[in-house]
């Protein structure tokens, strides 16, 4: 269905090509899971199959690329339309019309479906995604997640026999995910779709895939393979592979079932074993206060009565369901917002009663869209402007950029760097002021596994020294990693907020990986268990 032969692809003014002597063969009706380190080309190689590099982003393909037959150089995009699906990392830019309903037909009306079979698809569309109750609403209107759901629904209304997805469940909560694998699931089985995905929150999605093509570094050829082959030499691994390869198991196992059923004896050497400490006591100064917390946006209550304190040193992960007012808690906090009713203050400040150039100083927030911060024309200038923003020595800047993610090249232009990059830069840009208080939606999304521990290595030096840190997310590995306390919303209201060993081991959608495979003993992380079993000096 998809072939690769030598397929190499350089962009223009690169001194190297992105991809290098891919070769692949991927049959009908399989699952073919893209893995690797940010920045190794993974967009690009799927880019290549939609027939957007080269005829979109430019840059010379060599080599072949055939889809259902169709040689991807000589058709175009709209050309592959009625073969290849593709779901970008960024949503909103594959929306064309205003309403979930419009947007799940546009893409049938432009390739002629009958009216009858377009209004089935929707219908059988908005079940299967869970969109029902969004049919009517703006598109400008969602969660991210829901937003990502959307772009993937109006993929599906098509029936295309190949989908190509760039982290389809990055801004997805748990349950989300799980749905909208499901419905992948379905049609690889079911229908014969031939689904290739990049992902980097392996943990959801490894056990699914058919095969895996591990892209381990730029520039060097793919190798591909069964996902326990690739999953015992990939530099990026979900936990439940950690596990195994600190326990020693073999095969590797991919799922929490599987490793469940090998933990038995592990779990006898750690019933000896302390159980990690609880969190340090944050400082008791608050630095972050809501009380009764109302906001409406249109007729909609989107936050009723939040209460929600956050002290000096402490990280509070916020999490729930996509919708759940997560975002419009971060941004009233950070003054873009008014409340309707309750108070709220922010590094000793009353966020929307505050001058920005003051509150910049105070409170820092690094939105969903990492782009909505961003506006100069390369890297560098970026920094540069930060720098003189937040009145901090040159280059400042930019050594926090290298610290998330080394490889992010000065001279481009921040729209044409991948998801990571983006957020490691927006990311730096908040850090260089160092603001007591740090907010951040979906941090995580677009990172690897390294990239994200690099990232939880920054946050936990900002908690050291006095920061207050709130982060809305998904990851619940993140959360495990990170957070002091987690508070779970649901449809605008508090219904969970205590320490996260307490609140995420008793959930069974927000418990991480380690934690359902050892439950019901306390360990959260792979670090916490290989700590726990080194041997005493």
């Amino acid at each position: 269905m998809i072939r690769f032969e030598d397929v190499s692809v350089t962009y223009e003014g690169a001194a190297e090509p992105a991809v290098r002597g891919v070769g692949l063969d991927i049959p009908e009706g399989e699952l073919c899971l893209v893995v690797g380190p940010s920045g190794v080309g993974k967009s690009t190689l799927l880019g290549a199959v939609s027939g957007l590099v080269p005829h979109f982003t430019g840059g010379l393909l060599r080599g072949r690329v055939t889809v259902a037959g169709r040689d991807t150089r000589t058709h175009r995009p709209r050309e592959l339309a009625d073969v290849v699906g593709t779901v970008g990392q960024d949503p909103l830019s594959h929306f064309v019309t205003d309403t979930v309903e419009d947007e799940l037909a546009y893409g049938m009306e432009s390739l002629g479906v009958p009216p009858e079979t377009m209004r089935r698809r929707v219908e059988e569309t908005l079940d299967l995604l869970g969109l029902t109750e969004l049919r009517d609403r703006p598109t400008a209107s969602l969660s991210g997640g829901q937003q990502q759901r959307v772009a993937i629904g109006s993929v599906l209304t098509v029936h295309p026999r190949v989908l190509v997805l760039d982290e389809p469940t990055s801004a997805l909560d748990p349950g989300a995910a799980e749905e909208v694998l499901a419905v992948l699931q379905r049609l690889v089985h079911d229908l014969g779709t031939t689904v290739l995905m990049a992902e980097h929150r392996l943990e959801r999605v490894v056990q699914y895939a058919d095969q895996v093509v591990l892209m381990a570094a730029p520039g060097v050829p793919p190798v591909t393979g069964t996902p326990a082959e690739m999953m015992a030499v990939s530099p990026v691994h979900p936990p439940v592979v950690g596990l195994g390869r600190l326990a020693g198991w073999s095969p590797l196992p991919l799922s929490v079932r599987d490793a469940r059923r090998r933990a038995g004896a592990l779990r006898e050497r750690l019933a000896a074993c302390a159980p990690p400490p609880p969190a340090a006591a944050p400082d008791p100064e608050p630095l972050v206060r809501a009380q009764r917390l109302v906001v409406r946006r249109g007729r909609a209550e989107v936050l009723r009565g939040v209460d929600l304190t956050v002290r000096a040193g402490e990280t509070v992960a916020l999490m729930g369901r996509n919708g759940a007012g997560k975002s419009t808690l971060l941004s009233t906090l950070v003054g873009l917002h008014n409340p309707s009713g309750g108070t709220v203050e922010t590094g000793g400040a009353v966020p929307h009663r505050t001058r920005p150039a003051e509150l910049v100083r105070r409170v820092g927030l690094v939105p969903q869209e990492p782009r909505d911060l961003l506006y100069a024309d390369t890297v560098t200038a970026e920094c540069a402007a930060a720098d003189g923003d937040a009145g901090a020595a040159p280059g400042t800047c930019r050594a926090l950029v290298a610290g998330l993610l080394p490889g992010v090249p000065d001279d481009a232009h921040p729209r044409d760097l991948s998801e990571g990059q983006r957020l490691a830069l927006a990311l730096a840009v908040v850090l260089t002021a160092r603001p007591p208080v740090l907010l951040l939606d979906e941090p995580t999304r677009g990172l690897d596994y390294a990239a994200k521990s690099r990232l939880v290595t920054q946050l936990r030096e900002l908690a050291a020294d006095g920061h207050a840190i709130v982060l809305a997310t998904h990851d619940v590995e993140l959360a495990a990693e990170l957070a002091h306390r987690v508070v779970i919303l649901a449809d605008g209201e508090v219904v969970a907020d205590g320490p996260a060993t307490e609140v995420v081991v008793s959930s069974p959608a927000f418990a991480p990986q380690v934690a359902k495979i050892l439950a019901p003993a306390p360990w959260l992380t792979v670090s916490q268990v290989a700590k726990a079993l080194e041997p005493a000096s």
